[in-house]
């Protein structure tokens, strides 16, 4: 953990007003990608027409979703500002006055308080953390058979340092009750129709007061961009990116379990496998990312020259660990076989990408299903076959392609 580049005096000084232009529907100024989804319409728009923003995949424009395309994770393993995923579930405001901005932190407090960015920025010792921002549905339109949801491709994820000051710290401010259990978030975000539930999410309390739990002002050494959350929002390195919520208003400290919607109704899983059609099976909240890994330097149905050394390359991270192996996985009889890959250096800590390369030393043919598999620093590795639930989260199989030699 550094202070990084953005300091407290350039939060104060330059926090000012950010503000949107959304582009209308329909004036997309640029191109069409397939993201190969099986059970759906799999073409999607691509535009640099949102500010701050550059050639994304276009889910949905009000509220914004914006996937990352995959070529944008084959260089470093930070992503840049303007290639970032974005996902919101509500309206969110298309201009923010950082110099109004308070955040109110009550419930089982000792006292209440409002706090303005400077107040917040002088909470507690300036921290930067690089942490992988991963929407729980992320790979959901890759399903089989479908289910409901935004039909994302496996670019709902990035990378970025998020630099801010503890939540713990913020905590600190109004003092914790004897009582309390849970801590909950709220941001400016508001529902499109009457009567639909705001966004709201909570963490235990022992997740709240991690040192790695942040509340931010910064991304890449830069103001949060609005798209992201300015002027604030909540790092949870490790879990999935629904408890990072932005523009952050409202921290409410609760003495039990959170009942609200978007805790105890959805972005929930099951607790056993479950089959299509199966109903009223036992839930629970979505929460800490499993591994993931990917080739990035070739694409599946690409051509390589046959009787040559071959090199793959990619990038993988562990979860809620760090990541401990990659291999190579190719299908076949009795489980196919694996090559041990060469994992980049570990320079940004437990919650990063990392990079990893394997070198095969001669092409005899076609290479079938091959993909790659991370195993975490617990001991937890991606399963074979995908692990289905009715709503499409925390997807972590093996994603395979297939090389002709020729």
């Amino acid at each position: 953990m550094s202070d990084g580049k953005f300091t407290r005096r350039a939060l104060v000084a330059g926090a000012g007003t950010a503000a949107l232009a959304v582009p209308a529907a329909g004036k997309l100024a640029g191109g069409m990608i397939d993201l190969g989804l099986p059970g759906g319409p799999s073409l999607r728009p691509t535009t640099p027409d949102f500010p701050g923003k550059r050639d994304m995949i276009v889910q949905r424009i009000r509220p914004p979703l914006l996937e990352t395309p995959m070529d944008a994770f084959r260089e470093g393993v930070i992503t840049p500002n303007d290639r970032h995923f974005v996902r919101w579930n509500w309206s969110m405001p298309t201009e923010v006055r950082a110099g109004q901005h308070r955040v109110a932190v009550g419930g089982a407090v000792r006292k209440p308080v409002s706090l303005t960015l400077e107040e917040i920025a002088a909470a507690g010792e300036h921290v930067s953390i690089v942490a992988v921002n991963q929407c729980a549905g992320n790979g959901r339109g890759l399903s089989e058979p479908r289910v409901t949801g935004t039909q994302w491709g496996n670019g709902a994820m990035s990378c970025a340092k998020w630099t801010g000051v503890r939540l713990g710290d913020v905590l600190a401010k109004a003092g914790l009750a004897d009582s309390a259990k849970r801590v909950r978030f709220a941001g400016l975000d508001v529902p499109l129709t009457d009567g639909a539930p705001q966004f709201i999410k909570s963490i235990p309390l022992d997740v709240a007061l991690r040192e790695d739990v942040l509340v931010a002002w910064a991304m890449n050494d830069e103001a949060l961009p609005i798209l992201h959350g300015f002027p604030l929002r909540i790092v949870v390195p490790g879990w999935f990116s629904t408890y990072w919520v932005k523009m952050l208003a409202t921290i409410e400290v609760l003495t039990g379990e959170d009942e609200s919607h978007y805790v105890a109704e959805t972005y929930r899983w099951p607790t056993a496998p479950v089959k299509p059609g199966d109903k009223d099976f036992p839930t629970v909240p979505i929460e800490a990312m499993p591994p993931r890994s990917f080739i990035t330097s070739h694409a599946d149905g690409d051509t390589v020259a046959r009787g040559r050394p071959l090199t793959l390359e990619g990038f993988a991270f562990g979860g809620d660990v760090g990541l401990a192996k990659v291999e190579l996985v190719g299908a076949g009889e009795g489980g196919g076989w694996t090559a041990a890959c060469q994992l980049g250096p570990d320079e940004h800590g437990p919650y990063a990408f990392r990079r990893w390369s394997v070198t095969l030393p001669h092409v005899t043919g076609d290479l079938a299903e091959i993909g790659s598999r991370a195993t975490n620093t617990k001991g937890l590795s991606q399963p074979d076959a995908l692990v289905w639930n009715p709503s499409g989260y925390a997807r972590n199989v093996i994603e395979r392609i297939t090389l002709r030699a020729q």
